[in-house]
């Protein structure tokens, strides 16, 4: 289940399946086939996933989804593939820097929407470090991982910088935002 924490050799067996999906990808320009009956029952599992690649201390590519909707085995897969070579803001990863690639896996858990009277109450909510955030208001959708925490560690900037990843002004405030949050398991 969603809880049941991965064995460290599952934890390589993702890491190394999206390091060989980026080199198939190079190779086929497309994700690696996976058969998810050739792995454990917990990589079977339907888990959302984000997969962030790093060149040298750098960010390099960040794909994932907030909802399960494929096995864990796979979405790292098509995740890997995806940070690699469909990420908008960089282009495609080359040969040369496929052995230089940090890759990072992150596991979320399913977001539970939080329940705020305003913008101070929900800062007041945050956990920094531990919490994901989704924020929507109208069309407009955002979210950073825990992990963003590392470089936005007060909860007002954190805030502030979700509020424009999600197209809106970093002051921006409405009764119609709506704030769920997630932790994740990281891999390594």
């Amino acid at each position: 289940m969603a809880d049941t924490p991965l064995t460290r050799d599952e934890n390589t067996t993702l890491l190394n399946i999206a390091r060989e999906s980026i080199t198939y990808g190079l190779e086929h320009n497309k994700p690696l086939p996976v058969n998810v009956y050739h792995f454990s029952n917990s990589l079977q599992q339907h888990r959302a996933t984000f997969v962030t690649l790093h060149l040298h201390h750098q960010l390099r590519g960040c794909i994932g989804t907030l909802e399960a909707h494929q096995p864990l085995i796979k979405d790292v897969a098509d995740h890997a593939y995806a940070a690699a070579f469909e990420d908008p803001r960089f282009p495609a990863v080359t040969n040369r820097e496929l052995s230089l690639l940090d890759i990072h896996i992150s596991i979320l858990t399913p977001p539970i929407p939080m329940t705020f009277t305003s913008e101070e109450d929900l800062l007041r909510q945050i956990q920094p470090g531990v919490d994901g955030l989704i924020l929507q208001s109208g069309v407009h959708r955002g979210t950073f991982l825990p992990s963003v925490w590392e470089q936005l560690p007060e909860p007002e900037q954190f805030l502030k910088h979700l509020k424009m990843k999600a197209g809106l002004a970093g002051n921006y405030w409405s009764g119609n935002v709506k704030v769920s949050r997630y932790t994740t398991v990281s891999i390594p």
